[in-house]
């Protein structure tokens, strides 16, 4: 369960005051759990082992340097030093946005020390190259390997092995477009509000027809269903949002991302910081692009995913679903029971009104969506909700019958809280 007191009232177990703040501080004197166990909470858990395939890297060996990197900086001042900052990229075979990403966080006038750095997931369509030939001329930007392949796993690794000395960690998809001094407005944000996560809205936009269509059901309460960081965002304290910020120490003592999730790692890793009463803190003072599925089968995929990843949560904390979750899982019952209606002759047909009542509801949203935004494509935002809608839902029940067929009671595996030393 989440912690009961509100807020305001929550405190996290470090303060700025604390050693573990002071990115300065040796590592024994942070207050991390012990390394190879990390607290589960529901009942009769077992603390998890550290996974055996980190057990042997070494830092250096995953990371590729610029040249002038190795150059001696001045020491930065206490305050400076509180500013600096690790901006991971987790990616795979992005070569055709890798660099543009890039430029495009470092255009910030705001940024203290900075340094990225692209975990790369194993591309082969030349991502790695491109990042090299930019680290070759930068210092501010390093190449590592994601022997994790997922993203989840590369931010890991990349908080593990260099984000000692670094206060904040912020996180960079390459499907996305930034605002110029995005970073440093993170920053400023977390240090304004105390926050210890500081999570952005998403602006969805298309290109063609059918991503216009997209865009516009996820942009609105059709396909989010009122998500805080998806419609109207406002600066407000939040339980999840769009992953940006965090503070390292934070994203350490909870134990990072849990690797096994392939999606919802971010919501589920939101639950964990709010057991401990972290604060996560949704910004109105800037915001991402967000360039949605091009194609439907593309888009059924990821809500499928999605559907899958959001069980998990669940049955990893035993947490309830918010009713904006709880009404969409009917809808692969509701079309069930439609496919099914022929086969229970004329009083059959009662089991199809649940699926008519949201196809129609669906399509008319849409319609209405695209009179008033004077775009014959946003019409189609009705058929693409329901993709939306039917993937989820089919893959929360896929993964719930996965999960009951196997026993029931199945713990992923957490990583531990405690990092491994930083890279020097």
């Amino acid at each position: 369960m989440l912690n009961p007191k509100p807020r305001a009232e929550r405190s996290f177990r470090f303060d700025e005051e604390s050693p573990a703040f002071d990115s300065r501080a040796p590592v024994e004197s942070r207050s991390f759990a012990p390394r190879g166990e990390v607290a589960d909470r529901r009942p009769g858990a077992v603390k998890a082992p550290w996974p055996q395939a980190w057990a042997n890297i070494d830092p250096d060996a995953l990371i590729r340097v610029a040249p002038a990197a190795a150059n001696v900086q001045a020491p930065l001042d206490a305050e400076l030093a509180k500013k600096r900052v690790l901006i991971v990229i987790p990616c795979l075979n992005e070569a055709a946005l890798i660099e543009r990403v890039i430029a495009r966080v470092l255009e910030d006038d705001g940024l203290v020390d900075p340094l990225v750095l692209v975990a790369d997931g194993g591309s082969t369509d030349g991502t790695r190259d491109i990042v090299a030939a930019i680290a070759a001329r930068d210092p501010r930007v390093r190449l590592m390997a994601n022997p994790g392949k997922l993203q989840s796993a590369g931010v890991n690794l990349a908080a593990r092995t260099l984000g000692e000395g670094r206060p904040w960690m912020v996180r960079v998809d390459a499907h996305a477009d930034y605002p110029a001094n995005y970073v440093s407005t993170l920053i400023a944000e977390a240090r304004r509000t105390g926050a210890h996560s500081v999570v952005v809205a998403m602006e969805t936009r298309g290109e063609g027809g059918f991503q216009r269509a997209v865009a516009a059901a996820q942009n609105s309460k059709l396909g989010t269903g009122g998500s805080a960081h998806r419609v109207g965002a406002e600066g407000a304290w939040v339980d999840h949002g769009h992953h940006a910020l965090f503070r390292h120490d934070a994203f350490q003592m909870v134990g990072g991302y849990d690797e096994s999730f392939s999606h919802n790692e971010d919501a589920e890793l939101d639950l964990r910081l709010s057991q401990e009463g972290a604060k996560i803190w949704l910004t109105d003072r800037t915001r991402i692009v967000y360039h949605p599925r091009k194609t439907p089968g593309a888009l059924w995929k990821q809500y499928v995913s999605y559907g899958k990843g959001r069980a998990r949560t669940v049955l990893k904390h035993y947490t309830p679903l918010k009713m904006r979750q709880a009404l969409p899982l009917a809808v692969a019952p509701a079309v069930a029971g439609a496919l099914l209606a022929p086969l229970f002759g004329p009083l059959g047909w009662a089991l199809a009104i649940p699926a008519l009542v949201w196809a129609a509801a669906a399509l008319a949203y849409g319609l209405a969506l695209g009179v008033k935004q004077r775009d014959p494509a946003v019409m189609l935002a009705g058929p693409a909700a329901m993709i939306m809608h039917l993937g989820w839902s089919l893959g929360f029940w896929m993964q719930l019958a996965g999960w009951i067929a196997k026993g029931g009671d199945k713990r992923t595996t957490l990583l531990p809280a405690k990092p491994v030393p930083a890279a020097s």
